[in-house]
């Protein structure tokens, strides 16, 4: 059980990193009258993950993402305890990041842009943006069993970098579609705050699927047995 804790906590607070520093990118873009723009919101997700993983993810595996949770579950390389255990500290993590956010930033900065949680873009409908998600959470889950939960890959070298260079190329291309969420955790916890539910399944159901097949194609097709 104390390892379990501890490995959650160290899920909580890469969790929360992601939410403070992701969402809080798209509130300081409102509060500097949006001079970050797409790519520095991009990057400060991407950089946010790469980092927090290089940091810990010997500790815990450096999931920080539902999504990932399950695929690594799918592959039978978490216990399901464990798996619902993480699930557990990571939407705490996006709900406390989220909150943080609420006592830096003034209020109606925050709340005109609900504190960045996604939505879908304009003409854009929920199958669409379910599918959008599943493919971007797909290509993440696919790096990660491809740079950190393989024996051949480069986890100590560049996983966490590789990891999150796929995030800011999704939320590049994905921004406009949905948001480019890939992680229930990250719509979670702002959506929570604001009390934002709009789409609100397209962030479960869309990254969860993705996770799922990505787990189960890595682990099939490409993981040696054993590893």
């Amino acid at each position: 059980m104390a390892e379990t804790v501890r490995k959650g906590i160290a899920e909580l607070i890469g969790t929360m990193a992601l939410i403070f520093i992701g969402a809080g990118s798209i509130c300081a873009n409102n509060m500097v009258d949006w001079k970050i723009g797409p790519v520095g919101i991009a990057l400060a997700h991407g950089l946010t993950i790469a980092v927090m993983v290089s940091a810990l993810g010997h500790i815990s595996g450096g999931h920080f993402n539902p999504a990932i949770t399950i695929g690594i579950w799918v592959a039978r390389k978490i216990s399901t305890g464990q798996a619902l255990a993480y699930w557990i500290f990571q939407l705490a993590g996006g709900v406390l990041g989220a909150w943080l956010l609420t006592r830096v930033f003034p209020t109606e900065i925050w709340r005109a842009v609900t504190l960045g949680t996604p939505d879908l873009g304009q003409g854009i409908t929920r199958g669409p943006g379910i599918l959008a998600e599943a493919l971007m959470t797909f290509f993440l889950v696919f790096v990660v069993f491809a740079t950190a939960i393989d024996g051949r890959g480069a986890f100590k070298a560049i996983a966490g970098f590789g990891i999150g260079l796929t995030i800011t190329f999704d939320i590049l291309a994905g921004g406009p579609l949905t948001g480019a969420s890939m992680n229930p955790a990250r719509t979670f916890g702002p959506a929570l705050i604001t009390r934002h539910w709009a789409n609100h399944a397209v962030y479960w159901v869309g990254p969860l699927l993705g996770g799922v097949i990505a787990g189960a194609l890595y682990s099939t097709l490409f993981l040696e047995k054993g590893k």
